[in-house]
Formats: C-alpha cells, sequence, structure tokens
C-alpha cells in the first residue's frame, strides 16, 4: 500500500489551506454591525449570519428607490438614493426581507 503525501496532489497543502480561509464565503458574519447595499436591484450580500444584538444597516446605492421589509418585524421608509436604514437583531430566527417596490428583490438575515 502506498504512502500519500502533499506531492501526490500537485498543490502545496499549506496553500490551499491558506486559500480557503482567505477566500470570500457566499455568506457574512459578524458580531455587531453589519451593512447590505442596495444596488442594481440586488440587496448585497443577500444573506447574512449574525448574532443576537447585532445591527444591519441597508444603504441604497440604487438611482431609484426601494424599501426594506420583513413582514411583521420590520419596515423602512422609501429610500432614496444614499438613504439609509438600520435594524437590530434582539432575538434568533430567520428574517426573509424584501423591497415592497420590487418584490422579486430580496435577502435573509439568519440569527444565530
Amino acid at each position: 500500500m502506498k504512502t500519500l503525501n502533499r506531492r501526490d496532489f500537485g498543490v502545496d497543502l499549506g496553500l490551499a489551506l491558506a486559500a480557503a480561509v482567505l477566500l470570500p464565503a457566499t455568506t457574512a458574519r459578524a458580531d455587531d454591525n453589519m451593512e447590505v447595499h442596495i444596488d442594481n436591484f440586488v440587496f448585497q450580500p443577500a444573506e447574512l449570519k449574525i448574532k443576537p444584538g447585532s445591527t444591519v444597516t441597508w444603504t441604497n446605492r440604487d438611482d431609484i428607490p426601494h424599501t426594506v421589509v420583513s413582514a411583521g418585524k420590520f419596515r423602512s421608509k422609501t429610500l432614496d438614493t444614499d438613504d439609509k436604514f438600520s435594524f437590530t437583531f434582539t432575538n434568533a430566527g430567520d428574517y426573509k426581507y424584501f423591497c415592497s417596490l420590487h418584490p422579486h428583490m430580496t435577502g435573509m438575515i439568519k440569527v444565530e
């Protein structure tokens, strides 16, 4: 039976591990304050994972108005270009949200 070592994989294991740590994840995570940008009819990032007590601030970078609405949880005023809306999440759970002016725009906050 042959013993495998890192040369058998054609990649330096240290470099592979470093790349895995440094590459951006598909979701963002923070403990205190997070930002979501509204740009080109998209909430970016589309999903955040945060801890209870964290505040999320949405900023409209589009040229047209948008809103941020989570049914029964929170609702922003209409946000013009560069307007912001913040909400502090105190309870664990999944918070789906959308733009009431453009309902195809959706996002998710996961409070863990």
